[in-house]
């Protein structure tokens, strides 16, 4: 290990499914089924996956698709993070509360029918709906599939008992290569109270059926602003506490502000740089107890969401025993993502600053190539976009400005608001901007990142992926027809501007000697 004083706990991390109704039944028995009979291990596996999120699920059905023997171990709940407390619930909590909020605001921006004031509505009924879309998608990630892949599936804690092994329920798997995907949690910080108070991460928000009258979330990060604006809308009193001066740090000021200023007319009350000082029970009720500028301050809660970081799952593999280095950030690979054992690698949230479900599978791939196939491609190599569920949604890849800056990098910003797009205009949806940073001086219009802000931005950021990944300049996007009238129109605006932008004075002399000729 690079921190020889860091030991590996032997605790392993796991979450209540509730409430144990048919949906959360069906969900326990496509990713967990009690009754499953772990198979008896071949002679020699050319792939031992540990974890069966996105990151292992990928691994093992690529490889088991390439003709490997393959074995798939999972302690918990196959399908991870993203299927089970991650990007299914969370999009099934965000899409309810947006129809909620939709449907009060149809009369006064649309002409709609009323609301009345004390109209009921039904919190149970939506987390119930989403644990009912949950359990049918979790048919994709189930045992019973990924068995009939050919992959021998291991349900059961899995551990490294020598550089070559692994054993679960006293049985021990040899392998070729191994792939260590086991993802991480929701961290817990260090707040005196805090934990004797009780608190709700992304692990265990989505097991509530009734709505918490106050919500107090802790971290300006994606998961808190994404459950901040949703819980408000479903009429939760909603205080959410930051360390910094404004939500989503890694993004523009200027658009996080948007976001927040939405958030702000959807009922979340904001409190800035502030620390968490103590949490402590009052009866049934909890009081977090913050401090800013010397001063402290109170706010009551029915339930705490921490939304405040991730902690990588090393816990009880047995790294130590395979040679595996590993540290607070989780396991250490290079750019190959290989580890310190030269036949194990690792992929995903265990070893990714980058912990998103598509980066988990982008990683994946590289790790059969790599593993399977003596391959060299590098993670360095992923262009990684990202999107936040707000409304509106901050989409983005490539570089920032800052970041451009600091690779020294010169380039040209294009703004465009989406006050000048029509169809956000029309929809009322015309709070956002499309920003693309071009390289100066490039004569294709070479993009190296670009921020979007609208209410479908994730789906719009695709044709820019495109672009940056494959280095599709400004100037093939203005020649391609976009369908009018559509907010993705504003990339097409973008590219216009950039062409017009990109006639030098010289060209443009010349073309006005040319029209005073042929008058």
């Amino acid at each position: 290990m690079s921190e020889p004083a860091l030991k590996e706990k032997k605790e392993v991390h796991t979450f209540p499914v509730e409430p144990k109704d048919e949906h959360n039944l069906k969900l326990l028995e496509n990713v967990h089924p009690e009754s499953w009979t772990n198979p008896e291990p071949k002679a020699r596996y050319h792939v031992v996956v540990i974890g069966a999120g996105t990151a292992g699920l990928i691994s093992a059905a690529g490889s088991a698709g390439l003709g490997a023997r393959v074995a798939l171990i999972e302690r918990h709940l196959m399908g991870g993070d993203c299927l089970n407390v991650g990007c299914v619930p969370s999009k099934g909590v965000i899409r309810a509360s947006r129809a909620w909020q939709d449907a009060r605001e149809a009369h006064e921006r649309f002409g709609g029918p009323v609301v009345p004031a004390d109209a009921r509505s039904d919190f149970g009924a939506a987390m119930a709906r989403m644990r009912r879309l949950r359990a049918g998608i979790s048919i994709h990630d189930s045992a019973r599939r990924y068995q009939s892949l050919g992959i021998d599936v291991f349900l059961g804690q899995g551990r490294f008992v020598s550089p070559d092994t692994v054993e679960i329920d006293g049985k021990r798997l040899r392998f070729r290569r191994a792939v260590i995907a086991t993802g991480a949690r929701a961290a817990e910080p260090r707040i005196p109270g805090l934990a004797a108070a009780g608190f709700r991460t992304n692990e265990t928000i989505f097991n509530l059926t009734e709505l918490p009258k106050r919500l107090v979330v802790l971290g300006g990060g994606p998961i808190g602003c994404e459950m901040s604006q949703s819980f408000a809308r479903f009429g939760s009193q909603v205080t959410h506490l930051n360390q910094e001066a404004h939500i989503l740090p890694r993004e523009d000021v200027d658009a996080a502000e948007i976001v927040q200023q939405a958030m702000i007319r959807d009922g979340v009350h904001f409190e800035f740089n502030m620390k968490c000082v103590e949490v402590r029970r009052q009866g049934a009720e909890k009081v977090v107890v913050f401090e800013r500028g010397g001063l402290r301050h109170e706010v009551v809660a029915d339930e705490i969401l921490v939304a405040a970081g991730r902690a990588p799952n090393v816990e009880g593999l047995g790294l130590e025993a395979a040679g595996v280095r590993f540290g607070k950030r989780g396991v250490e690979v290079d750019d190959h993502l290989r580890t310190s054992n030269q036949s194990i690698f690792a992929c995903g949230d265990v070893a990714s600053r980058f912990q998103f479900t598509h980066v988990a599978d982008a990683q994946a791939r590289i790790v059969i190539q790599n593993a399977l196939f003596f391959g060299r491609s590098k993670a360095s190599a992923l262009t990684i976009p990202w999107c936040t569920y707000t409304t509106p949604e901050i989409a983005h890849v490539g570089l920032y400005e800052k970041d451009a800056k600091k690779k020294g990098i010169e380039v040209d910003t294009i703004t465009i608001p989406l006050s000048t797009v029509d169809r956000a205009i029309l929809d009322g949806a015309d709070e956002g901007f499309l920003r693309v940073h071009v390289e100066k001086g490039s004569k294709e219009g070479r993009i190296a990142g670009a921020t979007l802000v609208a209410e479908h931005a994730g789906d719009m950021i695709g044709e820019l992926c495109l672009a940056v990944t494959h280095g599709i300049g400004l100037k093939k996007i203005a020649s391609v027809i976009h369908p009018y009238p559509t907010q993705g129109e504003a990339v097409k605006k973008a590219a216009d501007q950039w062409r017009r932008g990109a006639l030098t004075p010289t060209v443009k002399k010349v073309f006005g000697t040319f029209f005073k000729v042929f008058k």
